[in-house]
Parts: C-alpha cells; structure tokens; sequence
C-alpha cells in the first residue's frame, strides 16, 4: 500500500490506482557537488530509478491516469508534449503494459540526442505519433482525432493533459511527499530545508507542496521552471493545489485544507533560458559537474536547469548551513538502450527532421566531452 493511503485509508477505495512504479526510490549521496562544504548536507532523491521500464517523475502520476482511464471503460489515452516528450514516453510504454492504445499530439522544439531517443522509443511502443508546427494546430489535430473516433464508432480517447499534470495526477507526489517523511523517520536523511525540482507543467512541484503541506513538514520547494508562464506560474500552481486538496477532502474530509500562502514554494524563471528544450550554458555545465561529482546523469531540458540553479545558489551563498535534496526527475532506466536498431523512417515523415539535422551545440559538446 502507498504511504498516502496508509496514512488516510479511506483514499484507497475513492481513488483509482495502479501499481507501476518501485518504490521507494533511493535516497543518494551528493556531497561531490559541494566540495566546499557550503551547506550542511546534499543528497539526490533518484526518482530515475522509479520504473523498471522507464523512470522519471510521470510514472507516479500514471499511476493515477491510467488507472483512472481503465475504471472508466477506455481502451485507448491520448496525451500532448514536445516532440521529444519524456511525459509522451512514459505514458505510451505504461499504457501498453496495461492494454491501452496511445496517441501522441507532439509539438516541435529544439532537437537533441534526447528527442531521437524518446521518438525511436516511442515507436517501438506502437503509439500513434503526430507531428504540429504550434500550438494552435496542435488543439486543431486534438479536436479532428477526438471527433475521429465516434465517427468511426469508437469511444473518445481518455485525455491525459500536457506531462501529466491534473488534480488526480498530481496526488502521485503528494504521495511522493509521504515516501520522503517515511525515509526521514527511518534516518536514511535529515529532514531537508528546501528541495530542488524542476517545473514544466507544475505537477510534481505542486503535489510535492501540497504532501509537504498536509504533514506539516517545514521543507521549503524551489521549482525550476524549463516552461513559460503559459505553463509554469503562481497563479496556476494555485489552482492546481486547490483543486487536488478539494479532490483528497471529498474523500477523507480530516485531511488538512492547505493553502498555498502558506507554502514553502518557490517559482524560479531565471534558468529557463530562451525557449522549451533551448539548452542553456549553465544547465550543460551542471550536467558535467553532477556527471564527474556524483555519477549521476541528468539532461539539458528539466534536471540540468534544475541542478544549475542549485549549483548558483550554493555558489551565491543563499544555502550556507542548509539541508539541500535535489529530486532528480530524468529517466535512469531505458534511455541507454532507447532505439537501438530502430530505423526512424518508420517515424511520420514530420519526424524525420530531428533525425536529418544537427542536435545543439552545447548538448553535442557535453555528450563528446561525457563520452
């Protein structure tokens, strides 16, 4: 049983849950980050490791979609991202272990090493890929496949929103919050003072706030958000922990009314850097500098941002004397072998662009300098 419904046992029967995910995900050592012993301790929370078939931060918030679409009778998701969208990944290969079909709505952004892996992993799911220019042919292509399948006398598609992020998706790191207080009662780590996690629909940081918020731990959230303020702001984050306390409190109304005023989160723009998926200088130095301290492998796009504004704030003094938990959210399990013999022409044609032109120079850099 997952620490949320232990602690509150009526949830178990209100909500829809599947088990996907190993947990609990391990807590790591990364002292190497600060050599100077600027704060008073440094840890990674690894949730890379949350899946045996693909890890990350969506697994816990499938956990609750996919069941969600299963109860209500669906038989196929559909789901949006970037064209290399970890989200789109994750949600195609766990929605095949459980007998659903998946359709992929993607968006172009920047190419990278990244995006071929998760397109050629993508198909190797059987999902269905398609490909827009921007965002308003994008909800065009939704409306034509929503009103695709009743014509041809099919169920509408269950609608999973942009990386997972909903009232119901979310309650997988109000959850995640319950594993972290459960590992600190068992002293694998002190209680941190802030945590450190990347942003891009808002979903694992505001669950994350919301779990902190309900058991009362003082732990402040810096989110790092890689998304612009369509995506990632104060007034979203709002409604989204309103709408997943009031969701919780229909079922179990002992559960706290948190309100985000009185939250520890933090919204940080500042390593956004120019567009989604543009890698920035400081995030590719981040990813050398956890690589060669830690061992550990992050990406440009979300934990590389994340980690370089960590990396700054220790620089800058702002945390001298603190507990620090960076939540390493990238996948740690398939990227290795993500596509091998895959011929992307099996892609769309759309497709063939990111596979046909350069990556950025600043991720083939890092990946030659890693290497």
């Amino acid at each position: 049983m997952i620490p949320l419904f232990a602690r509150y046992p009526s949830l178990q029967a209100a909500l829809p849950f599947v088990s996907l995910g190993q947990y609990p995900t391990p807590i790591l050592d990364a002292a190497g980050l600060d050599p100077g012993g600027r704060c008073a301790a440094l840890a990674v929370k690894h949730d890379g490791v949350s899946g045996t078939l693909y890890g990350g931060n969506k697994v816990r918030k499938l956990e609750f979609l996919l069941a969600d679409a299963l109860q209500r009778g669906h038989t196929e998701v559909l789901t949006f991202g970037g064209a290399g969208s970890n989200h789109a990944l994750a949600t195609a290969i766990y929605a095949r272990e459980l007998g659903l079909a998946c359709n992929s709505l993607l968006i172009a952004q920047p190419n990278s090493y990244a995006v071929r892996a998760n397109l050629l992993r993508a198909l190797q799911t059987g999902a269905r890929l398609q490909h827009f220019e921007s965002m308003a042919a994008l909800v065009a292509g939704t409306l034509v496949r929503a009103a695709l399948n009743p014509l041809s006398g099919k169920a509408i598609p269950y609608f999973i929103p942009p990386g997972g992020t909903s009232a119901l998706g979310l309650l997988g790191y109000v959850n995640a919050a319950f594993e972290l207080q459960a590992q600190i009662a068992r002293g694998e780590l002190e209680p941190p003072d802030v945590i450190y996690i990347a942003c891009g629909t808002m979903g694992s940081c505001v669950g994350l706030t919301l779990g902190l918020g309900i058991l009362g731990l003082q732990t402040r959230v810096c989110s790092v958000a890689v998304t612009d303020t369509r995506f990632s702001s104060l007034r979203r984050a709002q409604k989204l922990l309103r709408e997943a306390t009031d969701l919780l409190r229909a079922a179990d109304a002992s559960i706290p009314q948190v309100q985000l005023e009185d939250c520890g989160l933090e919204l940080r723009h500042d390593f956004f850097g120019e567009e989604y998926g543009r890698y920035t200088q400081a995030g590719m130095t981040a990813v050398r500098q956890a690589a060669g301290a830690t061992g550990l492998q992050l990406e440009g796009c979300y934990t590389g941002k994340c980690a370089a504004a960590l990396l700054h704030d220790l620089g800058s003094g702002r945390l001298e004397g603190q507990r620090v938990l960076l939540w390493n959210t990238y996948d740690a399990q398939g990227s290795a072998t993500t596509g091998n013999g895959v011929d992307y022409h099996a892609l769309p044609h759309k497709f063939y662009r990111y596979f046909e032109s350069d990556v950025q120079a600043l991720e083939r850099e890092t990946f030659d300098e890693l290497r």
